[in-house]
């Protein structure tokens, strides 16, 4: 019976779902914290990056959401442009919303600790986010090609049904993207450094901390890194597509008019696209603090100026925002 026993517990010790590399995992998984060093070193840079946060992201949620609130209320903005515009002002509420607030609760606290769960969770968003928020841009640049190119069989090509699976499509490849990097940054060991040069958990500073082989890591980066440009190069595309069927063919002023929306997207992808681009189409070794000013650009500011972006340009939509405060005044 006792050497029964001993069997048990030898077998027990070498098996393959009890190694030593798992009980490893699971502790660090359970006590590993990050140090997100923020923007800048300097306290009192802290203090006005601090303010400047706390000024940008009730902007950024509250201009989105009136830009969703004006589009459901008004039923003449009823229709595939405005409905990829909702979509992508509710994709910028939460880009932000991943963020900011653990950076603002982190200032107010004193802390700037993240766990390790708590790190992969907000990577995976983010990636996840950016992703959707960039497919959406060439979904709604697709849409204008086709309102200039094909006015006549726009409603065809443009259905409800069409744009409902554009934008599902977006949020699964956004998604689908997201989940391979952060499980294989899970699987990373971390050991001495562990202050994050950004001021929330990106795949690019993880992976500079690791102590372990991350070749792979980094090629998946970068094949993730194509993955999200594919969208830039529809966009350029449909914008080719757009001109020259400008330049070619004299337009009614329906169509004239459908290109004109076309300016304010194309602000919008340039601000989105340079920065991430700046960002992430490097080699991994010259990433430093410094670069957690471009990260911001993306992340707060941008998602802030869209709504002005497209308000500012479009008589329409401030026509719909106009209608909308009457509502709340009168109401």
């Amino acid at each position: 019976m006792i050497i029964t026993q001993s069997k048990l517990i030898s077998n027990l010790d070498s098996s393959p779902f009890h190694t030593e590399g798992d009980m490893r995992e699971e502790n660090q998984s359970s006590t590993l914290n990050f140090i997100l060093l923020g923007i800048t070193s300097q306290q009192d840079q802290e203090d006005v990056v601090f303010t400047l946060f706390l000024f940008i992201y009730p902007i950024t949620l509250v201009g989105n959401l009136l830009i969703v609130l004006a589009i459901h209320s008004d039923i003449h903005l009823h229709n595939p442009m405005y409905f990829f515009l909702a979509n992508l002002s509710f994709v910028d509420i939460f880009f932000s919303s991943v963020t900011v607030p653990k950076m603002l609760a982190n200032h107010l606290l004193g802390s700037k600790a993240i766990s390790f769960g708590g790190c992969l969770t907000q990577m995976y968003f983010m990636i996840a986010l950016a992703n959707t928020d960039s497919y959406l841009l060439a979904v709604m640049a697709y849409d204008r090609a086709v309102a200039v190119s094909r006015p006549l069989h726009y409603t065809m090509i443009i259905s409800p049904r069409s744009c409902v699976l554009l934008v599902v499509g977006s949020w699964v490849v956004g998604n689908a993207n997201a989940l391979p990097h952060t499980l294989l940054t899970a699987s990373l060991s971390f050991c001495g450094n562990q202050e994050v040069a950004n001021f929330y958990c990106d795949i690019t500073p993880l992976l500079k901390l690791s102590c372990s082989d991350i070749h792979f890591n980094v090629k998946m980066m970068y094949l993730g890194a194509g993955v999200f440009c594919v969208p830039l190069i529809c966009i350029i595309i449909s914008y080719i597509w757009v001109f020259s069927t400008v330049l070619r063919v004299p337009f009614p002023k329906g169509v004239l008019k459908a290109f004109s929306t076309c300016a304010s997207h194309l602000t919008v992808v340039s601000l989105y696209y340079g920065t991430v681009m700046g960002m992430y189409f490097r080699p991994l070794t010259s990433y430093s603090l410094k670069d957690a000013v471009i990260t911001m650009m993306y992340t707060a500011v941008t998602p802030m100026l869209n709504p002005f972006i497209y308000s500012l340009r479009n008589r329409d939509v401030k026509a719909a925002l106009g209608k909308l405060f009457s509502k709340t005044i009168s109401s």
